[in-house]
């Protein structure tokens, strides 16, 4: 059975760019606009990982990181941020929220799967 990632970001372009290299290897994709989005989405399914961008309206990634380590059915799930911020206090905010990896855009597809292999537990 294939492991389900969550991609929220809201630039469709990179949603897509993701999606498709997740795809490609073999994972389910469920993708969210931004925090807001993403939350609704979460509705009890197992999601393996989530991928995060921090920078989104209506909800934040570091916000969105809290939202869901609130969740009972999601507390355990790994969280990635894949983003442009590089600052050592944005990366201590995510850690503290409860992220457990922390990317920089722009990314290459190899190296996004191989943090994703890392992550999600066979």
């Amino acid at each position: 059975m294939a492991k389900t990632i969550m991609i929220v970001d809201d630039s469709a372009s990179l949603r897509q760019v993701v999606s498709i290299s997740l795809r490609g290897a073999g994972y389910d994709v469920i993708e969210g606009c931004d925090g807001v989005d993403a939350l609704k989405k979460l509705t009890g399914q197992k999601v393996h990982l989530i991928i995060s961008d921090v920078n989104m309206p209506n909800m934040d990634g570091i916000a969105l990181v809290k939202a869901v380590k609130e969740l009972p059915a999601y507390k355990f799930t790994p969280i990635v941020m894949l983003t442009t911020e590089s600052q050592d206090e944005k990366k201590r905010q995510g850690q503290a929220a409860g992220a457990k990896a922390w990317m920089l855009k722009p990314f290459n597809p190899p190296q996004l799967l191989s943090v994703v292999q890392k992550l999600v537990m066979p």
